[in-house]
């Protein structure tokens, strides 16, 4: 009969399962394969070039924003000639290499000064049309000079005093919609490309162009003018190159290459392309890509896993043909063999003589466990039926000692399938981090760390330069006016939380933004960046300029009367966070000069200690000694990031040791989990941690149905069957499953009923026999 769930389903799934946990486990493991060049070592170039790529991003952009901000916020010349203009807007001391002001009508170049600003390809006339935003950098060449970066910016000049014909040759004609009084230049700065900034020992750093020209280079001189031999670095930017032009169609932002170098070594090489690492139109037009790259020792020919895999997964089928055959042996077959038999008896029990006929045939009975019992009181029924005996006797009310049953069995077959799983999921294939990571993988996370690091120093440095700017354009400025600088740098500054200015007596003077958490008092003399509180919930950190004196505030006769003023900028710990956080870089803290957490990738309190003391021990190797500077560390080691998380490889470079951050005493560390790079070793052991979290899932799984659907009816079918074989013909048995338990409860409600009848035909037998007769002659 068709039977909706029962035995076989568990034991038929058990046995699926297992063979495929079986085969997951030898393709696994037997595809890991021990790399000359681990996948984790290309991963940390690739990571290291989009580090660079950003910074070099980061760096353009705010290039752009400070010639955008200082043209802005000058004061043009009050003559019109445009020489005097220029000077105004480019000061002598700017950094840049050359300056031009332009007519953005014409493209003519009406001042210059510095080296020639090369504009040969530029569209003037089409970058600066009337109504467009910025106008983003661009990279301009001059024949074999070298390539230079041409920032840009609008200027509203006063228009020259005179007749129209006479400054039409140095000043253009007026745009249709712009005032009489005013005119529009364009603000054309050429600057030297800056190299990117890369670190770790013997790494070189390229910045490519579209054509796969190496425009800048770091630590590479050699890169540059490549032997004949050699010809390594050439190839790999022009592969880059063409990297990147396919990254606009595929979205693939970085990649990494692997080739020869020289003296037997590997040479591991990481692209990123600018605009895609920068996120904003700035940089998107320069068509720039990050190129660096190591010459690395190959790693040594590790172990064969396929070995391994062989073993573990025919161990596993093993064990699944063996319980398979048990649990059919012992439980399916018997199980169904007596629901065979109670079927036979039920059709038994009608009462027509074919039907008495198969009363003669005894049940069989296995002797183990509940379905033994079943079956011997089927039997017994079997004999009240056919009259060969009674009830079986009622048992002693003492305690009986059974033996194991079928529950008994489905432990074993759990615990043997736990014999396999449990030493792949905590004992085999565990590979120490110490000796798994490679030297190699530690200098890329130290070398990351430090990239880390210069990224917050030149977030600090930046911030301190504009402000200094902001400083000395409030010189002498009314309130209104100098409300109106502090508002616009604020906007231009995200970073910023807070800008204030401070009179002589410390006391707020102008605020905008949010209120400052903690103002400096007194207020301090020339500039710098200062960790303002040591405690409580939110870090903050300023940075202040000295507010130049006025001529006129110069003057005064006393000194107290003068105006000198400190401008601060509270800078954001959210700022920070963004700065420290890196992909792939794992858990990153900035720590002060005490080693507390002021800012992390993670969440945190504020100033509190680090994860772990290995990580405070790590930090403390990068103190400087007396007149040295401090140096950047790196270990493999226990972080603490995790609970049972394991060793990290951990890295700690201190922030600056130089400029206006030199004196924080700050640090950044690092963690990443050593389980997380693409190492074989660690690849191994996930893989085989997880077959044996298959195979115990499966187990348990599948023997816990088993459990369910079949072993705790059977051990309630087997009270039932017992109490009815020993006469209890009162109790109304109700199958409640639609399989061979079900089955075999509904033939012996049967089997009640018909002993039952039987029992009420002999008291009907009874009841009519006549009562004896009184003997004769006795007294009525």
């Amino acid at each position: 009969m068709p039977l909706l769930g029962g035995v076989r389903p568990p034991i038929a799934a058990l046995l699926c399962v297992l063979l495929v946990v079986a085969a997951f486990t030898a393709l696994a493991l037997g595809t890991v394969h021990e790399q000359d060049v681990p996948q984790a070592v290309r991963d940390a170039e690739r990571q290291i070039a989009e580090d660079a790529a950003d910074s070099v991003g980061t760096s353009v952009n705010a290039r752009a924003a400070a010639v955008r901000r200082a043209a802005a916020s000058a004061t043009p010349a009050g003559s019109g000639a445009p020489a005097a203009i220029l000077r105004s807007f480019v000061p002598t001391e700017h950094p840049g290499q050359g300056a031009a002001l332009l007519d953005p009508r014409t493209g003519r170049s009406l001042a210059a000064s510095g080296e020639t600003v090369p504009l040969t390809g530029v569209d003037v006339t089409s970058l600066a049309r009337p109504g467009t935003e910025n106008i983003a950098p661009r990279l301009a060449s001059s024949g074999s000079a070298e390539p230079r970066l041409l920032l840009f910016a609008r200027v509203t000049v006063p228009a020259p005093s005179g007749k129209k014909d006479e400054n039409h040759d140095q000043a253009g004609d007026l745009a249709d919609d712009q005032d009489p009084d005013e005119r529009e230049l364009l603000l054309v700065v050429s600057e030297k490309v800056a190299a990117p900034a890369v670190f770790g020992g013997g790494r070189t750093g390229q910045l490519v162009d579209r054509n796969g020209r190496v425009v800048a280079a770091a630590n590479a001189a050699a890169a540059l003018t490549p032997k004949a031999e050699h010809q390594a670095v050439p190839a790999d930017a022009a592969t880059a190159a063409n990297a990147a032009k396919a990254a606009l169609t595929t979205g693939d932002a970085a990649g990494s290459m692997l080739g020869d170098g020289p003296d037997g070594l590997r040479r591991v090489t990481g692209w990123a392309s600018l605009a895609a690492m920068d996120g904003t139109d700035d940089t998107s037009d320069l068509g720039l890509t990050i190129l660096t790259g190591r010459d690395v020792a190959p790693a040594r020919e590790g172990a064969d896993h396929t070995w391994f895999a062989v073993m573990a997964a025919g161990a596993l089928v093993v064990i699944a043909v063996l319980v398979t055959v048990v649990l059919w042996g012992t439980m399916q077959r018997p199980l169904l063999r007596l629901h065979l038999s109670a079927a036979r008896l039920a059709r038994s029990a009608s009462g027509t003589a074919t039907a008495r006929e198969q009363l003669a045939r005894p049940v069989p009975v296995v002797a183990f466990g509940e379905i033994g019992r079943v079956g011997r009181a089927l039997e017994s029924i079997r004999r009240q039926l056919s009259g060969e005996t009674g009830p079986e006797p009622a048992r002693p009310v003492r305690p009986v000692r059974r033996r194991p049953g079928v529950r008994a069995l489905v432990l074993v077959c759990v615990l043997v399938i736990a014999a396999w799983g449990v030493p792949l999921l905590f004992l085999l294939n565990r590979a120490p981090a110490e000796k798994a990571v490679p030297a190699v993988a530690v200098a890329d996370q130290e070398a990351r760390t430090e990239a880390a690091a210069e990224r917050v120093r030149r977030s600090l440095d930046r911030s301190y330069t504009d402000l200094k700017a902001v400083a000395s354009a409030l010189s002498g400025a009314s309130r209104e006016r100098a409300s109106e600088i502090l508002r616009r740098d604020r906007a231009d500054h995200p970073t910023y939380r807070s800008l204030y200015v401070l009179d002589r007596t410390g006391a707020l003077a102008l605020q905008v933004g949010k209120e400052p958490l903690r103002t400096l008092d007194p207020a301090p003399a020339g500039g710098g960046i200062r960790q303002v509180n040591t405690s409580g919930k939110i870090p903050a950190i300023a940075a202040y300029a000295q507010v130049p004196t006025a001529k006129k505030d110069a003057k005064t006769k006393d000194p107290k009367d003068a105006a000198p003023a400190v401008v601060v900028a509270e800078i954001g710990v959210d700022a920070l966070d963004e700065l420290v956080a890196r992909p792939g870089l794992g858990s990153v803290w900035l720590t002060d000069a005490h080693h507390r957490v002021l800012a992390a990738s993670v969440g945190f309190q504020a100033f509190q200690a680090l994860p772990s003391r290995s990580l405070t021990r790590l930090v403390t190797r990068t103190d400087a000694a007396p007149g040295s500077a401090g140096s950047p560390a790196s270990a493999v080691l226990h972080a603490g990031t995790a609970t049972g998380g394991g060793q990290s490889v951990a890295a700690a470079a201190p922030l600056a040791q130089t400029g206006p951050a030199a004196g924080l005493g700050w640090r950044v560390v690092s963690a990443e989990p050593a389980a997380a790079l693409k190492l074989a070793a660690f690849q191994v052991q996930a893989r085989t941690m997880l077959a044996g979290l298959l195979a115990l899932s499966a187990g348990v799984a599948c023997l816990g149905w088993l459990h369910i659907v079949v072993v705790r009816p059977l051990r309630a079918l087997t009270g039932c069957a017992e109490r009815l074989a020993g006469g209890d013909h009162r109790t109304v048995l109700y199958p409640v499953h639609h399989d061979e338990c079900g089955s075999v409860t509904r033939s012996l409600e049967l089997l009640r009923q018909a002993l039952v009848e039987r029992d009420r035909g002999a008291m009907a037998d009874v009841a009519r026999v006549p009562a004896p007769s009184s003997p004769s002659g006795s007294a009525p």
